[in-house]
């Protein structure tokens, strides 16, 4: 019996430097598993040297795009819990220093680390009706590691208050809150999508690498011990008691 790869990379047939990277774990809502990670972490690290890219599109198999990471699996070893967020916030370094422009496609769920991926992309296409936020001082977690993302997307102040206030809101919310640089029906997702990708598509590569390079500079995004150091912090928290009882009490309602 073959498994099915956890992500899925494809060219646009009508472009081909367009390329959609495709979380590939529908039945768990793309939730962030140690291997996905990693798989992603490594084509990164191709289509960063892969003069043939122009734009990367993001998204999500299924009716979610990414629900957050997947404690539950790893639900008895907290360090690779923390392994997965080191993790996680090298892929967030990896997104934001491509020469290209990236875009989110988010339908269904953006949660946790699926939101923080989502935040990271240069744009980001919201399906009004998702459920998107960060739960994660709900659970007992620190979400330090995508907080740097969420305060260079909507400031400081408001970032304060959606990670401290936890839960979750819509897509709509999430627009209007700026978590999103445009919002879309469903039905109109896909095409809005290819849309925005084929505009990007058309921009010089070498100016775009640079714009990108030199707003890096200005918001600080090229400051990698920032992030890794909120990996770190959001690591202890989750391998403490507060974290483990929270999670486990939430697991045990949900079987």
């Amino acid at each position: 019996m073959t498994t099915a790869p956890s992500i899925r990379l494809a060219r646009h047939t009508a472009n081909p430097g367009i390329l959609t990277l495709e979380l590939n774990r529908a039945e768990s809502r793309n939730a962030l598993s140690l291997e996905v990670i990693s798989e992603v972490e490594s084509a990164l690290a191709a289509i960063a040297t892969d003069a043939s890219v122009r734009v990367l599109i993001l998204a999500g198999a299924g009716k979610s795009f990414c629900a957050g990471m997947d404690l539950r699996a790893v639900a008895d070893d907290p360090i690779v819990m923390g392994d997965m967020l080191r993790a996680l916030g090298r892929v967030t370094l990896k997104i934001r220093k491509l020469p290209i422009p990236t875009i989110a496609k988010v339908q269904g769920a953006a949660i946790g680390g699926g939101c923080g991926l989502m935040v990271v992309c240069d744009f980001a296409i919201l399906h009004d009706a998702a459920k998107v936020g960060y739960p994660e001082v709900d659970l007992g977690i620190c979400p330090a590691v995508v907080a740097p993302w969420l305060v260079k997307k909507i400031g400081a102040g408001p970032a304060r208050a959606m990670l401290l206030a936890g839960g979750t809101m819509s897509g709509e919310e999430g627009f209007r809150r700026g978590l999103a640089t445009h919002l879309s029906t469903l039905e109109e997702l896909d095409a809005k999508c290819d849309a925005l990708a084929a505009q990007l598509a058309k921009g010089g590569p070498n100016a775009m690498a640079a714009t990108k390079h030199w707003l890096a500079q200005l918001d600080g995004s090229n400051d990698d011990a920032v992030i890794l150091e909120g990996a770190e912090i959001s690591a202890r928290l989750i391998s403490g008691a507060e974290a483990q009882a929270r999670l486990k009490s939430v697991w045990k309602a949900r079987a």
